[in-house]
């Protein structure tokens, strides 16, 4: 093995009941690209997320090039030469791409001179590197595919020799991810280190040297990628044997619930993100419309939740239609058995704040099963969350916990969770409400 340039000695962390790393000793060796892979909740975030310094480790050490470091802040781990791109982006949204690369590393007090510097050296990073972005646009008119692509200029702009990616195909298509894998193979040629952190097994076997694997919080084994499988993997994440083929059965779909008619929508810019677009979704189907992140799947869905105005078109839900004025009130599509999981789970899908048996009532908070009289009944809404969390397998299993420390796949599934288990209520009701869902594509697929 080459000489680590990361080791972890006995790293130890729990936030409350929950404890996410369990006396974790890992080494990744230099000009590597290492994987971590585990289920939602394995505790691999959380590892990454104390060797930057976003979290300090109740107990353990880290070696940065066999030297002992103290990383209690992101400012150390980047002095060390390290740089992550976390799954959900640490960008100001109103600011310009150029401005994000400089923030924090603008040089001295007069600003003009390092933004000159600062655009050559934008410039040379794309050139090398394929990351083509206007430095001029702002971070909020980017998809998240470009996004993805300023936090990495940002990392390689600070001199980042260790760079963690934490789930970054979450929001790339095939094409897109296999454009990024060239970019790591293309710094590892230059002697920089890579961790990736994913369950996606096809990426683990694609990029990785090595792999290690996590589960419920501990290192369960570090293997070379040549020298293991999918399926070893697999069983290692879950602690069982895993099928990677799922057989499915003929859909067989029933009645019209959902007609989308030359629907065009506009978004805040006034460009036409949905244009002329129609569709059919029939009971017992799932309809799948697929894209490159941007190209206007989340305009479509918000538009059809009454979240969004439309252009034109018309929307009609089980035979009525739905107004897309702009006046619609979400809540009253949610009455008519419409559930919304949103792109962008933690602005607009969870209060990060709430406990988790309060977020799971979200826009349900005025049902009388959930009501003392003028009051929220917490001990009801608590055991309602209790039962969902059984059901859905949410873990930890803990109503009270605060939904910032859950995993972000977990939190999905808690939106999930919050909204199918309405469309199931829906379902048995004998007004036949709508009994569909809303949702983007999962970054939270395993296998």
């Amino acid at each position: 093995m080459a000489d680590a340039a990361i080791e972890l000695r006995g790293i130890d962390k729990s936030f409350g009941a929950v404890h996410a790393n369990r006396n974790v000793s890992l080494k990744i060796p230099a000009g590597t690209i290492h994987g971590i892979v585990g289920e939602n909740g394995a505790g691999k975030s959380t590892l990454m997320s104390i060797l930057y310094g976003f979290y300090q480790a109740d107990r353990g050490e880290i070696y940065i090039h066999g030297q002992q470091a103290a990383i209690l802040t992101p400012n150390d781990a980047i002095g060390r030469g390290i740089g992550m791109v976390h799954q959900h982006f640490m960008l100001v949204h109103n600011f310009t791409v150029l401005e994000n690369i400089i923030l924090g590393a603008e040089g001295g007090p007069l600003l003009n001179p390092s933004v000159a510097k600062a655009r050559a050296e934008l410039e040379r990073l794309e050139r090398d590197y394929g990351l083509n972005v206007d430095p001029e646009a702002v971070i909020e008119d980017l998809p998240v595919g470009l996004q993805q692509r300023v936090e990495i200029l940002k990392a390689l702009f600070r001199g980042a020799e260790i760079l963690i990616l934490d789930e970054p195909t979450g929001v790339l298509t095939p094409a897109e991810a296999d454009h990024l894998f060239r970019i790591l193979r293309c710094l590892r040629q230059e002697g920089k280190t890579i961790v990736l952190i994913t369950h996606k097994l096809r990426e683990i076997m694609a990029v990785t040297d090595n792999v290690s694997v996590m589960r419920q919080g501990s290192l369960m084994a570090t293997r070379r990628t040549s020298e293991t499988t999918p399926e070893e993997l697999a069983e290692l994440m879950v602690g069982r044997r895993v099928l990677l083929r799922v057989e499915k059965g003929e859909a067989k779909p029933g009645e019209l619930l959902l007609s989308v008619r030359n629907l065009s929508v506009r978004d805040s810019r006034g460009v036409t993100m949905v244009d002329d677009v129609s569709f059919d979704v029939r009971a017992g189907e799932i309809v799948g419309i697929a894209g490159v992140a941007g190209n206007g799947q989340t305009e479509l869905l918000e538009t059809i939740a009454g979240i969004r105005k439309a252009l034109f078109g018309t929307v009609t839900l089980n035979g009525r239609p739905v107004d897309l004025t702009g006046e619609a009130d979400p809540g009253d599509l949610r009455k008519r058995g419409i559930a919304h999981v949103p792109e962008d789970r933690h602005n607009m899908g969870l209060v990060l704040a709430f406990e988790e048996s309060e977020n799971a009532i979200l826009g349900y908070h005025r049902q009388k099963r959930y009501l003392k009289g003028p009051f929220l009944d917490t001990e009801a809404i608590r055991q309602d969350a209790l039962e969902k969390i059984r059901k859905y397998d949410i873990r930890p299993p803990d109503p009270r916990l605060k939904t910032a420390k859950f995993s972000g796949g977990i939190s999905k599934r808690s939106c999930f969770r919050a909204s199918w288990s309405r469309i199931l209520k829906y379902s048995s009701s004998a007004s036949r409400r709508a009994e569909w869902m809303l949702a983007p594509s999962s970054s939270s697929t395993s296998v």
